[in-house]
């Protein structure tokens, strides 16, 4: 299928599964990941996802170029969300990537995508496509200077060259960086510590600060004052106040 999906209690994970082609995209797994994340949002018991790749050496080399000459980089851009079912949704859900190695072109893009960046020592990222006549079109021009210094991402958009994972980390494109063979358990840790609070808070928290980082700090203030009135009227709202006083560990509805 290209992709997989699997649940730790509260925690989703996807798995870019083609080993065999460093976990590049063709249709298929186009479609399997498009499928995947359309069934994680109508899912109310899923509170956080991750998404990784299959093995250790690569997270995602980006596009199939076998695909590609097969005339199917259209409809695999065209699925739902965008390029891996992802670049172009509006994934209301925490979204952790899990770089279990290589994340280059529109590797690369699915993790600026993400939310939280959880990543092996052995990691690297990059956006190669101008040595090859083309440009990071999957999100890459438009997200990577929202992540760090506009001079730098012009740099590495422009130059092309792969940024070692301590680079990444030091710009704060990367959360935590772990030994490899440990990527994935620690991103689930990290899903699951933001799944312990409360859904509805924690991705109008997550839309906010989106917002903010897109449309600028006017345009943000609208979408805070709506989810405030929202979320401060929820049942999670008072659970949590309840719970508080009754020291015990909140029961999360998501309503």
């Amino acid at each position: 299928m290209g992709a997989t999906t699997d649940r730790r209690g509260h925690v989703a994970v996807v798995t870019i599964d083609r080993p065999d082609r460093a976990n590049a995209i063709d249709l298929e797994t186009a479609e399997s990941l498009s499928t995947a994340f359309d069934e994680l949002e109508r899912d109310d018991e899923v509170r956080a996802v991750v998404l990784t790749g299959s093995g250790q050496k690569v997270f995602c080399a980006g596009m199939d170029l076998t695909a590609v000459q097969a005339g199917q980089a259209g409809a695999i851009n065209g699925v739902p969300g965008g390029f891996a079912g992802i670049v172009r949704r509006d994934f209301g859900k925490p979204l952790i990537a899990a770089v279990n190695g290589a994340a280059l072109g529109g590797g690369f893009e699915i993790v600026l995508a993400c939310d939280l960046v959880v990543a092996s020592s052995a990691a690297r990222f990059g956006l190669p496509e101008v040595g090859i006549g083309l440009f990071a079109a999957s999100g890459g021009a438009l997200r990577l200077g929202l992540r760090i210094p506009r001079a730098l991402a012009l740099e590495y958009l422009m130059v092309g060259e792969p940024i070692p994972v301590e680079r990444a980390h030091a710009l704060g494109l990367v959360n935590r960086v772990v030994d490899p063979g440990t990527v994935r358990d620690a991103a689930v840790a990290l899903a699951d510590r933001v799944g312990q609070n409360a859904p509805l808070a924690v991705q109008a928290a997550k839309s906010v600060a989106r917002v903010a980082a897109t449309d600028g700090e006017p345009a943000a203030w609208e979408v805070n004052d709506r989810l405030a009135v929202a979320v401060g009227e929820s049942a999670d709202a008072r659970e949590g106040g309840l719970a508080r006083s009754e020291k015990r560990a909140p029961q999360w509805s998501g309503k």
